[in-house]
């Protein structure tokens, strides 16, 4: 089984990775004898994430928040060790420069 999918009664696929924020999204459902009428909003899960230069919202279910979470880390991941990647060859493409600079002098 691939590493997309959890075994299970309800399997269903996972992102590998995903860019955006996790956060609690608190609303009022507009029922005046609610509790969140007077107090705290409702609270569920969401994902805030970039689509065509807009921020665009998603709410999930507690389970999905979890495989939500674990695919932001994994893109944080990827995108620190692909940093690391660029610092290293631009470093590498400095020292090449400095040495044919330096053997034309």
């Amino acid at each position: 089984m691939s590493p997309s999918r959890r075994s299970g009664p309800a399997t269903r696929p996972q992102p590998e990775v995903l860019r955006g924020s996790l956060f609690t999204l608190r609303r009022r459902c507009g029922t005046p004898t609610c509790r969140c009428a007077d107090g705290e909003g409702h609270a569920s899960p969401a994902l805030a994430y970039p689509q065509g230069g807009r921020t665009k919202t998603l709410t999930l279910t507690e389970q999905e928040a979890v495989d939500v979470a674990a695919a932001l880390a994994r893109y944080a991941q990827a995108k620190a060790d692909l940093d690391e990647q660029a610092a290293a060859g631009l470093t590498a493409l400095l020292s090449r420069v400095a040495a044919r600079r330096a053997s034309r002098s």
